[in-house]
């Protein structure tokens, strides 16, 4: 008996392992099923690909500026006005209008990150009324911002966090975030920080005060873009005028443009008026900074 039991273990040991390899086939089989089912799910909810003709002009538009549109209507008037003139004049304002929309973009980042700032001091504000330590308050409102406030940093964002966490100079860090552009708020954080830390003031009442004051200054650049919203509209007018002139010629029937490129009057009352406009462009826009203190 002892024997045929002896004899039987290796049989039925044989037997559970084979059961055992069975079963992890096939749960394998069943995680293999699963990834695949769930892969095809994931390729069915994959957006719906973009048609050729759509892609190409987003290529093109993220490769050719507005700018170029200079040189595509000097081309448009000089194959009208069967002359040169145009596509050099449309070529030579090419580089004018790049510099013109830089401008305007850096304008408009300018104010985004002043924006950022007033969020990022709020939010550390509040994080400091709940309670938290200043560089806890720092992390927790450049997440609670959800990036807005790290567009307040700019490109010292990482410095600034690094600061906070790792128990570095914050104030430093700060200041150096304050040069660029729209971030000159972030000096008023750096010494409301440096008051707070080193010297045991209240850095919530401070980040109020900083905010109602950056607050306040925006409100007023807002109301005086809103006032200066007349002498822009007077050099737009002033730039759009001879466009309109010429278009009531060719309405008339009167071919301005023949008597502009082809004869010396017209050609000289061309140079003069294109100085004479210029100079009121300049002047209006020059009008505009001065107001703005720029």
């Amino acid at each position: 008996m002892v024997a045929a039991g002896g004899q039987a273990a290796p049989v039925y040991a044989a037997a559970v392992c084979a059961g055992a390899a069975a079963w992890l086939c096939v749960g394998q089989d069943r995680g293999l099923r699963r990834a695949r089912l769930l892969l095809a799910g994931a390729a069915v909810r994959e957006p719906v690909p973009v048609p050729p003709g759509e892609r190409l002009l987003a290529r093109v538009r993220e490769r050719v500026g507005r700018e170029w549109w200079c040189l595509a209507v000097g081309l448009a008037v000089a194959v009208v006005g069967e002359s040169v003139l145009p596509l050099v004049v449309g070529a030579l304002g090419v580089p004018l209008l790049k510099r013109v929309l830089r401008g305007r973009d850096r304008r408009r980042q300018r104010l985004a990150r002043a924006d950022a700032v007033i969020v990022l001091c709020a939010a550390l504000a509040a994080e400091v009324r709940a309670g938290r330590q200043p560089g806890e308050a720092m992390l927790a409102a450049v997440r609670s911002a959800e990036g807005e406030a790290e567009s307040g940093l700019g490109g010292s964002a990482g410095a600034v966090l690094a600061a906070a966490r790792f128990g570095g100079d914050v104030p430093q860090a700060l200041r150096a975030a304050s040069a660029e552009p729209g971030a000159e708020g972030l000096l008023g954080l750096a010494a409301c920080w440096r008051v707070a830390v080193d010297r045991g003031g209240g850095l919530a009442a401070g980040l109020a005060r900083l905010e109602g004051a950056l607050r306040a200054e925006r409100d007023q650049r807002a109301d005086l873009r809103v006032r200066l919203s007349t002498a822009r509209s007077t050099a737009a007018l002033l730039a759009a005028l001879p466009v309109v002139g010429l278009l009531m010629g060719l309405g008339l029937g009167a071919d301005p443009l023949r008597v502009l490129l082809h004869t010396p009057v017209g050609l000289g009352c061309l140079l003069v008026g294109g100085c004479l406009e210029g100079a009121g462009i300049w002047w209006a826009v020059r009008i505009v900074r001065r107001a703005e203190g720029r």
